[in-house]
């Protein structure tokens, strides 16, 4: 990844990552960047947060429909 841009530092600090570099790093609105001096440069390396994956697969997986009350009988579906 040989991207260059330039961006200019603003009064209170703050600088804007050009939109091709935080494409190509996956950044988006929110997303969190560490900041280290490295000799007389800064290095901006994106934050992954680890996902701790559940033993048993609870909640890894969404659906659009409404939830199923709790109080739910499936034999209510059976017709006497």
């Amino acid at each position: 990844m040989d991207s260059e841009a330039t961006s200019s530092l603003t009064s209170k600090g703050q600088v804007t990552i050009p939109k091709a570099l935080r494409q190509q790093l996956g950044l988006a609105r929110g997303s969190r960047v560490s900041f280290q001096l490295v000799g007389d440069h800064i290095e901006v390396r994106p934050l992954r947060q680890e996902q701790a994956l559940s033993a048993s697969g609870f909640g890894m997986l969404s659906s659009q429909r409404p939830p199923v009350p709790v109080d739910f009988d499936p034999a209510s579906l059976l017709k006497p």
